[in-house]
């Protein structure tokens, strides 16, 4: 994780300050317990202190820091304790409702953890009684920070330094999650009423175009549904809207929570029951059981002047409301590859 990346490199840093050598490689002990080593890309004397960096290595996980150069300067001080700083490429949290207040450097609490405990058995070993100023940097950290989340959660200027275990696991579900009820928190924090949970894209963009909701406002939920919803039982808003694309409304209509082709399927078939319970003959039944996707058996129940995405919206309104406390006001939109409204 960038954490561990941050821990050996300050780590590195500060050994060189406290009479130690160069080195380039520097072993840290993960949150539980594992022992890793890390190679090192630098380890020198700078202005002030020393610096050390490393490259992330994300392995298998698409994230956006993998190969990045994370490293970290150390100052000593006299004073006892550890203090946190952005450097460059590291953001700093502008807006209330993260785990760090407003104002302080992106660096979770188990990367200042981990830094903590390497540092002040590193001050034991060596004797010294004062304490360390560390400086956390990213290069092209700003840039590595648009791909992400960080911009709507109010964190600017860079990335955030994470991490909970110090060992990524690739293409984290928990992690998505997480992303998502933070975001949920952070605007619960700055007071906005209306946030608006959207598959992809182009339900954000009809969100948005429909509402003028703000990007801080905009869920990028994926096909965790369920994670959005769930999580209003423990924090509630006044208002929730729930957009995507007819296919994926038509899952959660069935009551899947998990809106991916891999945990749920369309059902064409029950999309054909739902339109016979609005009118459909026979003949538009079997064509729409007989149909290669979603929304050509949508194309087909609207020429017959079947309004199925609205009954499938309501119906996936229902499903929602069965999870969601009563007082979020509620309401579910599906649209078409075009980023069209076909229901509501």
């Amino acid at each position: 994780t960038t954490g561990s990346c941050a821990t050996a490199t300050s780590l590195a840093a500060a050994r060189l300050l406290l009479g130690g050598d160069a080195c380039d490689a520097v072993e840290i002990v993960l949150p539980k317990g594992q022992r890793v080593s890390m190679r090192l890309e630098f380890c020198r004397p700078c202005a002030g202190g020393a610096e050390a960096g490393t490259l992330k290595d994300g392995g298998d996980d698409p994230d956006a820091t993998h190969g990045a150069l994370i490293s970290a300067r150390v100052a000593l001080d006299p004073r006892p304790g550890v203090r946190f700083h952005a450097g460059p490429g590291v953001g700093t949290v502008t807006r209330p409702g993260l785990v760090l207040a407003v104002g302080e450097p992106a660096i979770n609490p188990v990367p200042r953890q981990m830094m903590t405990e390497h540092l002040t058995a590193l001050a034991t070993e060596r004797g010294y009684g004062g304490g360390f100023e560390v400086t956390v940097c990213v290069a092209n950290g700003a840039e590595i920070a648009l791909k992400t989340m960080n911009p709507r959660l109010g964190i600017l200027g860079g990335i955030s330094i994470l991490g909970t275990t110090g060992i990524v696991r690739p293409f984290s579900c928990s992690a998505y999650i997480a992303s998502i009820h933070q975001a949920i928190d952070v605007g619960r924090a700055n007071g906005l009423q209306h946030l608006a949970a959207c598959t992809g894209n182009a339900s954000e963009d009809a969100m948005r175009g429909h509402y003028g909701l703000d990007d801080s406002a905009l869920i990028e939920m994926g096909d965790f549904a369920g994670a959005v919803l769930k999580h209003l039982r423990r924090a509630p808003v006044a208002r929730l809207a729930l957009c995507g694309g007819f296919g994926k409304i038509s899952k959660l209509a069935a009551g899947h929570l998990d809106l991916h082709s891999r945990r749920s399927s369309i059902d064409l078939p029950q999309l054909a029951d739902w339109a016979a319970e609005l009118g459909a003959d026979c003949a538009l039944q079997d064509a729409m059981r007989a149909a290669n996707t979603s929304q050509q058996a949508l194309a087909l129940a609207s020429a017959a002047g079947i309004a199925l995405g609205d009954a499938v919206c309501a119906r996936a309104l229902a499903f929602a409301r069965s999870i969601v406390p009563a007082e979020v006001r509620l309401e579910v939109f599906a649209i078409d590859r075009q980023g069209r409204f076909v229901g509501r």
